[in-house]
């Protein structure tokens, strides 16, 4: 049953000889077949199918594909390695194994911040991306089938574009809830309780644990990991969207419509979730801070992470709030969805920049630079 999705190597003795497009076919077979399983709950056959995808040579080798051609191919981990030429890629493929795997620690750097403070980004190794996207691809047919429907963050076919959208569809109507809690998470990526996701998320637990406690090392210095997911690593995205996932059900089965003195009362609490940002919609100010906001709270604590008192405001539509880049406010009763101050003012410094750097370049190259820049 399993020896065509398995693939043997045998007959494959390079990395040009390896067909691509036969390994993704194979692997989203595994991969759908994870999420009837799912749809079942069928938890045995979840496991073993999740074993196999894993095992497999296509996933190694697609595992290997990933990690050597996105933006990151030559940012090597803290042993300084990079897979650059064909014979590196087709022996790495090898080397995946789940026997005696044990995660090198990752390199943390920092980048900045729109507000001037520096986010962690911390760097696994190419083995370790490529283990962490091995799994991942056992992972996400589970987290795809169980996951929120207003969730757009870090999941395949879902945008930025979307999550606005999904905004407007629910702020629009004339009759569509005033009132919006802007929701944010301390250091999302940082502070996720480690026991929580050894318990809950339904992948390989040992190469979980292993994932989660590498380390880093800073300055030449080994520091353990007690809690968190790594910024940086291939999987950490789909992790943090499992553990956030299950906050619209909740909602949903809190605040649905009721009667009240003979007439129908709709809440109108919708959830719109991008990876840890989030907005909920609500018919008052007071049903969003007295019944809604302790709610997310109680959510958010069970995992760990709490809510930043000082970013986590109510806003009526008719002031407008900032979303994703985006300004999004009504004006009587048409609702306007504008790129925000801030994102213009960097974008304005972004194309005087470049255009300061070709000043004595060719006019055709300064507009190869630009167009990329006003396109978004």
């Amino acid at each position: 049953m399993y020896e065509k999705s398995c693939a043997s190597s045998n007959h494959i003795k390079s990395w040009k000889d390896i067909d691509f497009g036969t390994a993704e076919y194979e692997v989203k077979k595994l991969q759908m077949r994870i999420a009837k399983a799912v749809k079942e709950n069928r938890v045995g056959k979840i496991k073993s199918l999740q074993w196999t995808l894993t095992h497999s040579f296509y996933a190694k080798a697609i595992a290997v594909k990933r990690v050597t051609e996105n933006k990151g191919k030559r940012t090597p981990g803290v042993d300084g390695v990079c897979w650059i030429s064909n014979e590196d890629k087709f022996n790495a493929i090898f080397t995946l194994q789940r026997r005696g795997y044990q995660p090198q620690p990752l390199r943390r750097i920092y980048i900045p911040k729109k507000n001037g403070k520096k986010r962690p980004l911390s760097i696994p190794t190419m083995k370790d991306r490529a283990m962490q996207t091995l799994h991942k691809m056992a992972l996400e047919p589970v987290t795809e089938t169980l996951a929120d429907g207003t969730s757009y963050g870090f999941r395949p076919n879902r945008c930025v574009q979307d999550a606005i959208e999904q905004g407007f569809v629910d702020l629009a109507r004339k009759t569509a809830p005033e009132w919006v809690l802007e929701g944010d998470i301390k250091g999302c990526f940082d502070n996720i309780n480690h026991e929580w996701m050894q318990k809950n998320i339904p992948m390989d637990k040992e190469i979980l644990h292993k994932f989660l406690k590498a380390g880093f090392v800073e300055k030449g210095k080994l520091n353990a990991t007690d809690q968190g997911t790594p910024q940086g690593g291939t999987i950490s995205p789909t992790l943090c969207n499992y553990v956030l996932d299950g906050l619209e059900r909740l909602l949903k089965n809190k605040f649905k419509r009721y009667w009240s003195k003979g007439r129908q009362i709709n809440p109108k609490v919708n959830l719109v979730r991008y990876a840890d940002d989030f907005i909920i919609t609500g018919a008052s100010e007071e049903l969003l801070r007295n019944e809604v906001l302790p709610l997310v709270k109680e959510f958010m604590h069970e995992r760990g992470l709490e809510l930043s008192d000082e970013k986590t405001v109510i806003t009526n539509i008719h002031d407008g709030f900032d979303f994703l880049g985006c300004n999004i406010r009504k004006y009587g009763d048409k609702l306007l969805t504008k790129p925000s101050k801030q994102n213009v003012k960097s974008i304005m410094r972004k194309i005087r920049g470049t255009i300061k750097k070709f000043r004595t370049g060719k006019q055709s190259d300064l507009i190869k630079c630009l167009n990329p820049i006003i396109r978004g």
